[in-house]
């Protein structure tokens, strides 16, 4: 579970931008900003800064000085799932859009210039899954990673990968990877030879009330903790506490209903 990049130093710090099709970024919509950043602030330690309206208040969340993270404010006026949503690389997001269009995706939101900082569009799959694209400016996406309170991972829960999986290798590119377990409906997606993201075909265990949809992973030092934070700030533990075949995981929810995973990797 690693993110591939132009290079990084020994902690995981970015210092060129991201290569094409890899999640650049995560971005969380929201109803009341300013509580969110009180939520994740006290569970991860992030700090918070003004980012581009283009959409709305939006801020960039920091840690150690390191942006991580972006959380914006929902129109009032519109009924918008609140939701993490990993924005992928592009080098055109011009190109990348008209291509989604043409493989049976539906481009939502732009593409768009977000001031100074990149371009950027939001679109779904074939299936409805939501994700961004980033064409980088200024603003290179994450440049931090690899740390407490960073994503870690991206993965697509859908209904089967079969139907999605030619989707995101035409628009990004990936090669995949198919080594799953017997039983399990697993894709691993890469770019130049490294795993960037996941699809994970769940079938009917796909909740109703979402959908297919795209799954951010949070790393933690210390996964009963951060559960146990999470509890004490309002949010709802959905799936305790598990071993997987990269750590322990828990699924989660902020007060606002944003779902999202926190993992603890092997030592």
């Amino acid at each position: 579970m690693t993110e591939a990049r132009g290079s990084s130093g020994p902690n995981g710090e970015q210092h060129a931008g991201h290569v094409p099709g890899t999640p650049c970024w995560v971005s969380l919509m929201v109803h009341g900003i300013a509580a969110t950043q009180e939520f994740y602030g006290a569970l991860f330690g992030w700090e918070f800064r003004p980012g581009p309206q283009q959409l709305g208040p939006y801020v960039r969340a920091l840690l150690d000085g390191r942006e991580v993270a972006g959380i914006g404010q929902l129109p009032p006026d519109r009924q918008l799932p609140v939701a993490w949503t990993p924005y992928l690389a592009s080098d055109d997001v011009d190109l990348t859009a008209e291509t989604v269009r043409l493989c049976g995706g539906t481009v939502g939101v732009g593409p768009l210039d977000a001031a100074e900082a990149g371009r950027l569009a939001i679109a779904s799959d074939p299936a409805g899954a939501v994700f961004g694209v980033w064409q980088a400016a200024r603003h290179l996406g994450a440049d931090l990673a690899g740390v407490p309170g960073t994503p870690v991972w991206n993965e697509l829960v859908t209904f089967e990968t079969v139907s999605v999986v030619k989707f995101y290798e035409t628009v990004f590119g990936y090669s995949r990877e198919e080594a799953a377990p017997a039983g399990l409906d697993y894709v691993t997606l890469q770019v130049a030879g490294r795993p960037v993201a996941g699809l994970h075909g769940v079938g009917g265990a796909l909740p109703r009330e979402r959908g297919p949809h795209w799954m951010t992973y949070f790393e933690t030092a210390d996964l009963d903790a951060s559960v146990a934070r999470v509890r004490e700030l309002g949010g709802r533990v959905l799936t305790p506490a598990a071993d997987s075949a990269h750590g322990r995981v828990a699924l989660v929810a902020d007060p606002d209903g944003a779902r999202f995973s926190l993992m603890e990797s092997p030592r």
